[in-house]
């Protein structure tokens, strides 16, 4: 008699967060600062895991993988919430804090980075949600939202899954970040046409306002909004429609200036800008 108990391989694998960071302008770096600048990066994420409160790192068998440029990181599906709030911003500061200590001839760290959570295979933790995790942080909107980044002298771009997203942020699993923090974008990469998948842009120091107008795609959708239907951002810098203008790119320190209050921003030193709509 056959049994009438489904194959193993019908099972849904375990569920894991991957972390995927990656260092901006590499391949520029001169042969022999490779090494040591890769390590100053590993140093500071080893340290920042540990600020953050996020364990079992080096625990998971193949937890580590090597990009060359930067890694990919398995860890417990727990951590979801965590490599979001406090991580990024955690790592945000890690990384100022590098920039203002580093020698004169080393290079500057830049990052991008993505968050994203689906079953893994054990031991070597293949799966789909790797291939999304990596083409998350190579997708034109993590690119764009780095270029936003840099321009505003700021070390840190990352696009979150909107599977994280729903079950850390809207789910209100994140301390200090809402919804309004962030930037719907849909991430898809060039070559890859059958890739297309909603992610949240998160740049720590920046208004999703300052994001917006670096995503050349035809749909420009606001910050944080729970009504997926796009809009077009104003790329001549007028108005959105809220009678808030949507284009304060310029250096923090410019004459956009941007002000942190605890983790709300406002711009401008003395009329406050909020993502949330006018009653």
């Amino acid at each position: 008699m056959s049994s009438l108990l489904p194959p193993e391989t019908v099972d849904v694998p375990p569920e894991h967060v991957l972390l995927v960071v990656d260092m901006k302008g590499y391949s520029q770096i001169p042969e022999e600062q490779m090494a040591p600048t890769r390590t100053d990066l590993d140093d500071i994420l080893a340290t920042v895991f540990v600020q953050s409160g996020i364990d079992g790192v080096a625990t998971l068998e193949n937890a580590v993988k090597d990009r060359g440029d930067g890694a990919v990181f398995v860890l417990p599906a727990r951590h979801a919430a965590r490599l979001v709030d406090p991580f990024l911003d955690n790592l945000r500061q890690a990384l100022d804090r590098y920039e203002r200590t580093r020698l004169a001839g080393a290079p500057q760290l830049r990052l991008r980075a993505s968050v994203h959570v689906g079953p893994l295979e054990p031991p070597a933790h293949r799966g789909d949600a790797v291939n999304d995790a990596c083409r998350f942080i190579d997708s034109k909107p993590a690119y764009q939202a780095m270029a936003a980044a840099t321009d505003n002298d700021l070390p840190l771009a990352a696009a979150v899954s909107d599977a994280v997203f729903r079950r850390a942020v809207r789910a209100g699993r994140t301390s200090a970040l809402r919804p309004r923090h962030f930037l719907r974008a849909t991430a898809r990469v060039d070559g890859k046409p059958e890739f297309e998948e909603t992610c949240w842009l998160f740049v720590p120091g920046l208004v999703p306002a300052v994001i917006s107008p670096y995503l050349t795609d035809d749909e420009t959708p606001e910050p944080g909004q729970r009504d997926h239907t796009p809009r077009r951002a104003a790329a001549d810098g007028k108005a959105d429609g809220r009678g808030t203008s949507v284009r304060l790119k310029g250096r923090a320190s410019g004459k956009s200036r941007l002000i942190q209050v605890g983790r709300d921003y406002i711009a401008g030193p003395d009329e406050p800008w909020s993502t949330e709509p006018s009653e």
